[in-house]
Order: C-alpha cells, then structure tokens, then sequence
C-alpha cells in the first residue's frame, strides 16, 4: 500500500531524515531499501540497529509516531492507482489490500481516502492482524490474504503489485507472481527480481496479465 497505493514513502523518509538528525546520524538510501514493506516492529528495529540509534526499537516507534501523525492525514493517492482499481472492480476482478501497516495507522493514513478503500474485498494488516505471524519478507501476509477470497484462489493465480523488495521476495515466497512498480532509485537487480516491472503503476497494462484492457475511453 505505502508506495504503491499511497503516497507515504517520502513521509516516512522525512520522519526518520529528522530522529536520525538528532542523534547526529544520516539515513540512507540503503537502509531505507531493508526497511522498506516491513511491519512497523520490524521497521523500527532496523532503523535503531542499521544507524545505531541510542533508542530501543519501540522508543524509536514512539518518537516516529508523533511525527507521523501530523502528515499521514494529508498523503494523497499515487498517481494511477484509483484508474486500475476501479477498472478492475468494474470487471469483477477480486482485489485485496496486504499492508504492512496495522488498522490503526490505516485509518490515519486513508483519512481523505475512505470510500477508495472501500471498494476492495478486504484489507489485511501486518501489524495487527494475530494470523500475520511473520512480516514481509515472509510470506504470510499474502497466504493469508489470498485464503480470504471466497474461493481461496491458487498462489499461481495471484498477481501481487509491489514497490519494496522485502514485499517482491515475500511475494515469490508465496509462489505469486509480482508486478514491481519501483522508486526511481532502486537497483537493476531488485527491479529484475520481479515478475514484470514498470515504472509507474499509470503505465500498467492489465492484458500483460490476461486482465481485461482499459476501455478505449479510459486510456
């Protein structure tokens, strides 16, 4: 969802640009990369351990959150995502939401986007949910997510979308395959790791899939 779906990722640089700046540390890009998808647990402990903050994970949490909530109400949805989820709503494609993120931080989160949302079959949360027993990169919260489709598809036939290579590997763990719609900076060999990637979700074209195309009034 963070990157993908909404635009969240520069927040949660800018939030921990500023605690790093107070322990006189830098936040780069390569810890961003490890960090990136995680549940906010596992996020927060390798953001204290990779820049050797003087924090315990949760005190990182704490201060991260203070900032957070002050921006998260205000994050806008990346460009392209509402045009491929309402098309494939519109085609009776069953479509889901397996975040990171617990309900709580959602709901901060989708604050200006609430009836977007509504329009998936359900939500999963990595960081609250009790049957996410392992965050991303594991596997669990897409297993999971996909069992709670009516008819329970095949890992085979789910097509993940990913920005974060901890979300890819956990992906082709699952056995799915993954469509990476990367930051600008990511690397050639976690771009190539994916199924397909592209650069803009805008630019996805959903019969490279088998999905029904864009109406012609649409593109």
């Amino acid at each position: 969802m963070d990157g993908l779906l909404l635009d969240t990722e520069v927040i949660y640089t800018r939030c921990t640009e500023e605690i790093a700046a107070r322990y006189g540390k830098t936040y780069p890009w390569e810890v961003k990369l490890k960090q990136m998808g995680r549940t906010a647990p596992d996020l927060a402990k390798v953001i204290v351990e990779e820049l050797g903050l003087p924090l315990l994970p949760w005190e990182y949490a704490a201060e991260a959150r203070i900032i957070q909530e002050k921006s998260f109400t205000e994050c806008q949805l990346m460009p392209g995502a509402e045009k491929l989820v309402r098309h494939l709503k519109s085609k009776k494609i069953p479509i889901a939401v397996a975040t990171s993120s617990s309900e709580e931080t959602f709901k901060l989160k989708t604050t200006n986007h609430r009836e977007f949302f509504k329009i998936f079959d359900h939500i999963v949360f990595g960081s609250s949910d009790p049957e996410v027993k392992n965050g991303k990169p594991a596997p669990d919260i897409f297993f999971i997510c996909a069992s709670r489709f009516p008819d329970k598809p095949a890992p085979e036939n789910c097509l993940v979308f990913e920005d974060a290579p901890n979300g890819v590997t956990a992906a082709l763990a699952a056995g799915m395959q993954v469509v990476m719609v990367p930051d600008p900076r990511m690397d050639e060999l976690n771009r190539s790791r994916a199924t397909f990637c592209v650069d803009r979700l805008e630019n996805f074209k959903p019969e490279v899939f088998g999905l029904p195309p864009y109406d012609s009034a649409a593109t």
